[in-house]
């Protein structure tokens, strides 16, 4: 196995053991529970085990945070903090991590994560990109499904508490997706405005957005 295919595996058996570690043993991290510590410090040491190194995560579970919005990273955390968000992800994973982050630790985080550079997406489908696309930026008429871009802005970047959308990984964005359409468990905030617009996306349409998306810079 040459050296750079076993970093690739050995990296990816440290981050998943790192997350595993993260789920069962939140209590055992004595940052998390220190609010002296800088957000910097606990995105460098804590929440790159699972989202990577300047929010570039690799693993389709645990979303890219690089550029993502502040304020939508802020909700996010408070919603986690909470618990009035209830998916299934956040429950097991960011209920523990976020129990003991104060106000000021949370908008530190949110900060350093808009600070960092994303990793461009990569078209995989040519086909599905360019129906993605023709969703995002005009939407569905016939479905009663508005222009993404209405919200998450022309290229996807987001604004204010609307999140980037831009180079996210597509497994994640059809995971929530399908939250938004099945469940209230991110019936919240902004969040309240998806479940519709999820709902009457069909799972190839869906699955077209994802791929439009996870493509871009």
């Amino acid at each position: 196995m040459n050296k750079a295919i076993l970093s690739a595996v050995l990296g990816a058996a440290l981050l998943a053991t790192g997350c595993s570690n993260l789920q069962s043993n939140t209590a055992s991290i004595r940052d998390l529970n220190d609010p002296s510590v800088s957000g910097h410090v606990l995105a460098e040491q804590v929440c790159s085990m699972c989202h990577g190194v300047g929010g570039n995560s690799i693993n389709p579970t645990f979303p890219r945070l690089a550029g993502q919005q502040p304020a939508y990273l802020t909700e996010q955390l408070k919603a986690f903090r909470s618990h009035d968000r209830s998916d299934v992800a956040g429950y097991q994973y960011m209920w523990g991590i976020a129990r003991s982050l104060t106000d000021k630790q949370i908008d530190e985080l949110a900060q350093y994560y808009k600070g960092q550079i994303p990793v461009p997406g990569q078209a995989r489908n040519a086909g599905l990109v360019a129906q993605g696309k023709a969703i995002f930026l005009n939407g569905v008429e016939a479905s009663g499904v508005p222009a993404c871009a209405s919200c998450h802005g022309p290229q996807g970047y987001g604004h204010d508490g609307f999140p980037r959308l831009a180079s996210q990984h597509d497994n994640y964005i059809l995971k929530q997706l399908s939250v938004f359409k099945h469940t209230n468990d991110r019936y919240t905030g902004l969040g309240t405005m998806m479940s519709p617009v999820a709902y009457n996306l069909s799972g190839d349409q869906a699955r077209e957005v994802a791929a439009y998306l996870s493509s871009q810079p």
